[in-house]
């Protein structure tokens, strides 16, 4: 059942000040981008390091907001003449703001909540722990990349209809998913691993363990811990830990909860074993790559947590769809496979994908690497690491763009790669001409980089349409 937020509750929530407008006026849907705002939402203008999102009121209810949430910005009288029917609030700050009418939303609802964080694998894992859970519940998840401490909340109150909510958590430093964690309030948390995303910002796995752990600070008092068995820190957590919290494993390894069994991968999939209550069941996975096979048992724990049938969960895990540009399989112009996972990159993730390509039969293996960001002192010695397992998964052709690349570069020749087989390319355009002129039918093909190299261009390049 809908609930409803009024601008009286908000200024109420967030000690807000009325410039003009209707206090009885319903508030559905938040947006941030006045480019991607749709009629009858309520527009929330976002501080940024270098510009005020507050100073687009006025083009935010020409096109169409119903009403503006704002900070530091004067509004001239003319403009509740021009907009009557409309309604602006300032407060001091919009981005807490935003938490605070979240966080009173979350509390209408007495619906499932599951929370999911790691350093590798949290978009994928949500995408197939929501699909599991929708065989019993209506989901609302995460969309996109809305998984911070603004794009929580406005997740959170896109709830409408919804019986259950899939939550992911990212974070930079300390303190951030703290935050997340006491809006979301949830039933059921998640770690999927702890690696070296964010560790230069970090400086240790430790410290990433030790932020990651912050979510279960909004855990319920009954809630639930699901945690990767095979993950050394968490297997340690655990093992410390295991008297004071209600906890699921899983894992490939022995010793878990949930654990696979005979894992074999293909092209286009995967799948594996498990034995739950004394009874075998095979899971039929739609992606290839070991760490797929890790979201799957997850999922299952998820499903364990929440009283799903074994079955039902079976066919969400077989059913689901990842994130675009998340080891997406597209076709190449001349038929080739392409391995679209040019989203983001972190070691854990490069070396999951180079792992999941290396497996592939029968094909010509291509990667294209670019530079891993955000890894401050550790960036040398993390590149050199992925080009160690370029060499590792015997990677036929390895094409490089970008600054720290150049130690990928190195460490595969290092390992004895063939050096007439290793590209350092100066840019996009560059692999782009490499592979027109050079790819085959056979090959298969990874893409992949940090967000901030843009290789989403070459994967359009290359790709059919």
């Amino acid at each position: 059942m809908n609930k409803n937020i009024t601008i009286k509750n908000i200024l109420e929530i967030t000690k807000g000040k009325l410039i003009f407008g209707n206090e009885n006026l319903i508030c559905e849907k938040f947006s941030k981008d006045t480019r991607e705002l749709k009629g009858g939402e309520i527009y929330v203008g976002i501080q940024g390091e270098n510009f005020n999102g507050s100073t687009l009121y006025e083009q935010a209810l020409q096109n169409g907001a119903i009403a503006c949430l704002l900070q530091g910005v004067e509004i001239p009288n003319e403009i509740s003449q021009k907009y009557p029917d409309k309604a602006i609030i300032i407060v001091e700050n919009t981005i807490l703001a935003l938490q605070q009418i979240a966080q009173y939303k979350r509390n209408m609802y007495q619906i499932p909540v599951v929370a999911i964080t790691g350093s590798v694998g949290k978009t994928s894992t949500k995408d197939m722990v929501a699909n599991v859970l929708s065989q019993k519940y209506k989901v609302l998840k995460t969309q996109g990349n809305y998984n911070n401490e603004i794009g929580l909340p406005l997740t959170i109150l896109g709830l409408k209809d919804e019986e259950a909510m899939v939550l992911e958590m990212g974070m930079n430093s300390f303190g951030e998913i703290s935050v997340l964690t006491k809006i979301a309030k949830p039933d059921v948390a998640v770690i999927t691993n702890i690696g070296t995303a964010h560790i230069g910002n970090l400086g240790s796995r430790e410290n990433i363990l030790k932020a990651k752990l912050e979510i279960l600070e909004g855990l319920k008092k009954d809630g639930t811990v699901i945690i990767n068995y095979d993950n050394d820190l968490l297997h340690n957590w655990y093992e410390q830990q295991k008297q004071n919290y209600k906890i699921i494993t899983y894992g490939l390894s022995g010793g878990s909860d949930i654990q696979g069994k005979n894992a074999l991968f293909y092209e286009n999939g995967s799948q594996c074993e498990t034995n739950i209550d004394n009874k075998v069941y095979e899971i039929k996975i739609p992606v290839g790559g070991e760490h797929f096979v890790q979201n799957s048992l997850c999922a299952i724990a998820v499903a364990k947590a929440f009283n799903i049938p074994i079955e039902k969960a079976l066919k969400g895990i077989e059913t689901f769809q990842l994130t675009k540009r998340r080891m997406e399989i597209k076709e190449a112009k001349n038929g080739a496979t392409i391995i679209n996972d040019c989203y983001n990159a972190n070691y854990d993730s490069m070396k999951a994908a180079l792992d999941y390509l290396g497996k592939i039969p029968n094909k010509r293996k291509i990667a294209v690497l670019g530079d891993m960001l955000e890894l401050g002192d550790y960036s040398e010695e993390l590149h050199k690491k992925v080009g160690n397992e370029v060499a590792k998964n015997k990677i036929d052709i390895l094409i490089c763009v970008g600054e720290a690349s150049k130690f990928i570069v190195e460490k595969a020749k290092e390992e004895g790669m063939n050096e007439e087989n290793i590209f350092l390319l100066k840019n996009n355009k560059e692999a782009i001409k490499l592979l027109e002129e050079n790819m085959k039918k056979e090959d298969a093909i990874l893409i992949k980089a940090s967000n901030g190299l843009n290789f989403i261009e070459i994967c359009e390049a290359i790709s059919k349409v």
